[in-house]
């Protein structure tokens, strides 16, 4: 059955093509499995809270009749804006606009996100461009830049909050404009389409515009809230969606609320997060947290942009989903909320999660998969540009320059594959049990031998953590983390060039406990680290019990290299011998034109060796802790025998992500989102 909906539509409609329904909240508490609701052009300024699932051969499906015009938005406009002083303005508002959940009052908070940088969970919006919030009214009356922000001349466009009397009142400098006159909007509501009870399963939101609402930080030790999501159900489709200026959150895949473990570290204190993020995956793994009821979720094709924490978030919930054909860009960009979970993606517990062609830059960091990355693969992704501006002198704010992926402690197997990594920082490798196949780095390995341990200033305190039964959610084990059980087959490791803060930022981060300060290319980090057959001689006539203590069960994991080709002062460790080595420097570049993206290169007018040998799930064994093996999630093998646009390899392939190159290449169609 169709449900027909039109903003444009007399209330009372019966949802019938003659007579639609005014409103999509409407359709939703109506449409069964097997239903569509057709969603006419037009704002629906609503929370849709679906209350039917589907199931898995008969979906509930809400789709835009045309793409991208029907705009569900959790913001509502202002026009009693009167003037104050100067440019400022000055509107007042009733507490009833709110429907018992203020986002004037509410402010910003949850385990991670520092605390120092107040901020509300509302947003003032100008023609579609959110203001920046600061913290009195003397700092809207005479603003500020604001160096941090990538829009810094936008910094001074600033708005401030506070309650008189029961009214909420909001000041704002709009630099000449009368606000009455354009389009102004304030945040409202904390959601735009996710169900309000878990298990709403097998929905699918097409082509839609979701934008502008007040979702609260989304920690994996909390309530994971998102402005879409499917709020711990199975088998969503989020396509062809434009999901843009969530205040935190755009997609959430995370966590269900559990009431004793709710932000817990931020409110009792006595334990410490990483021990609350433990007693909450137990718990979730007590409650029903199944590969049968959970995850196996699709978001493909969208465009997900200025965001202020992440652009996808997710704590076991996002298990054995597909993230694909997405264009995700400029996420906390403005700079004004700070925090260890924030990124283009942030996702724990990505277990057998495929994030494949997607294209992620202008974020502060590219793609962080925290804790029980296990069979999580990412290929063909088009990485750049994610970092602080490049004019950014502080890392004050986050504690790290940014890189495009950031592994931090987790068992694998995790595959890195067929990925241009093109920011100054490509991978970030607080972690073990990794492959890294056949990609373009156009930046470091960093914080690598650190960043695993939780800070204590003198007592020991490694982090555990779990991984898992293989292709399952069931733990497994807990362990800390030994580093190494990398792997760096067939890639191409290019030195780029280093902007000032880039290089003022090489110091700075130096001493850090979770950084190292390196911004030189290569796999030299690794030096260090035994081979596989020095591992195994430490093992030699060992019996395993009752001999004296040995360090060999705590001692660095191997790594293996093989097949890479650096240029341009890239660095290879000493032992690979088939390193592939050009001094010469070399240019790359990522330019935005009228048909898509380009890498612009000097690279291929010296090509990297060809005739290396084809890589598979053979050649890369299995991941120390989990006894896993680099494969699909069904269980069968890969070989990397496809190139990033899918090309087919020769027997002997070539090294990095393509089979071929030239001068000029678009990496990402202007058609894509």
């Amino acid at each position: 059955m169709i449900h027909y909906v039109n903003a444009g539509a007399p209330a009372g409609s019966d949802g019938s093509k003659a007579y639609p329904f005014q409103t999509i909240s409407a359709a939703a508490q109506i449409a069964r499995p097997g239903d569509e609701v057709l969603v006419a052009p037009g704002i629906y300024r609503e929370e849709v809270s679906p209350r039917f699932a589907g199931t898995e051969e008969a979906r509930i499906t809400y789709r835009s009749e045309v793409k991208g015009a029907a705009v569900i938005t959790g913001a509502e406009p202002v026009k009693c804006w009167e003037r104050y002083q100067g440019d400022t303005w000055v509107c007042r508002l009733p507490s009833g606009l709110f429907a018992g959940c203020n986002p004037y009052t509410t402010l910003v908070s949850g385990d991670w996100f520092i605390a120092s940088y107040i901020a509300h969970t509302g947003e003032v919006y100008l023609n579609n461009k959110s203001l920046y919030e600061v913290n009195s009214l003397e700092a809207v009356l005479n603003p500020q830049f604001y160096e941090a922000s990538w829009d810094r001349d936008f910094t001074t466009w600033t708005w401030y909050t506070e309650q008189d009397n029961g009214e909420t009142v909001i000041y704002a400098n709009f630099h000449g404009l009368d606000p009455n006159a354009e389009n102004v909007e304030i945040n409202v509501r904390p959601h735009c389409f996710y169900p309000a009870e878990e298990g709403i399963g097998y929905i699918t939101l097409s082509g839609f515009t979701v934008c502008k609402a007040a979702v609260q930080w989304a920690p994996p030790t909390a309530y994971q809230e998102g402005m879409v999501g499917p709020h711990w159900s199975r088998g969503w489709i989020i396509e062809d969606c434009e999901i843009s200026h969530a205040k935190c959150s755009g997609i959430s895949l995370g966590k269900y609320l559990q009431p004793e473990n709710n932000n817990k570290w931020l409110y009792r204190k006595f334990k410490d997060g990483t021990q609350t993020e433990r007693d909450a995956i137990c718990q979730a793994q007590r409650e029903g947290w199944t590969k049968e009821r959970i995850g196996h979720h699709i978001i493909r094709r969208c465009n997900i942009h200025d965001c202020g924490q992440t652009g996808i978030v997710g704590h076991l919930g996002g298990v054995f989903s597909l993230i694909e054909g997405n264009h995700i860009h400029h996420i906390n960009n403005k700079q004004n909320l700070a925090g260890a979970e924030i990124g283009g993606i942030k996702m724990h517990a990505a277990i057998d999660v495929i994030i494949r062609g997607n294209h992620i830059h202008h974020c502060t960091r590219g793609l962080w998969l925290d804790w029980q990355a296990q069979g999580t693969r990412v290929t063909q992704n088009l990485f750049h540009h994610n970092s602080l501006h490049p004019q950014t002198e502080s890392t004050r704010l986050i504690g790290a320059p940014g890189e495009d992926i950031f592994i931090e402690v987790s068992h694998g197997p995790t595959l890195i594959d067929n990925n241009f990594l093109l920011s100054e920082r490509s991978l970030k490798l607080a972690t073990q049990g990794v492959a890294v196949v056949h990609n373009l780095l156009g930046g470091a390995l960093t914080c690598v031998g650190r960043g695993t341990d939780n800070g204590a200033r003198s007592k020991s305190s490694p982090r555990y953590t779990p991984y898992h039964v293989q292709h399952r959610t069931e733990i497994a084990g807990f362990m800390t983390i030994l580093h190494g059980d990398i792997r760096f087959y067939n890639n191409l490791f290019v030195q780029g060039s280093l902007t000032p803060a880039m290089l003022g930022m090489k110091e700075a981060c130096r001493e850090n406990e979770w950084e190292d300060g390196n911004f030189e290319c290569g796999t030299f980090p690794y030096e260090d680290y035994p081979t596989e057959e020095a591992w195994l001689r430490e093992f030699e006539g060992y019996v395993g019990m009752g001999s004296s203590p040995s360090n060999r069960y705590y001692m660095r994991l191997p790594v293996w290299a093989a097949g890479n080709s650096f240029y341009g002062g890239a660095k290879p460790l000493s032992r690979e011998k088939d390193a592939d080595v050009h001094a010469e420097d070399v240019t790359l570049a990522i330019e935005e034109r009228e048909d898509g993206w380009y890498l612009v290169t000097s690279l291929y007018s010296t090509p990297p060796a060809a005739g290396r040998a084809t890589v598979s799930t053979e050649t890369l064994g299995m991941a120390f802790e989990p006894e896993q093996r680099f494969e699909n999630p069904d269980g069968t093998p890969i070989v990397f025998n496809r190139d990033f646009f899918g090309n087919g390899r020769p027997v002997r392939v070539t090294a990095g992500p393509l089979e071929g190159g030239s001068a000029e290449i678009r990496l990402w169609s202007a058609e894509q989102p």
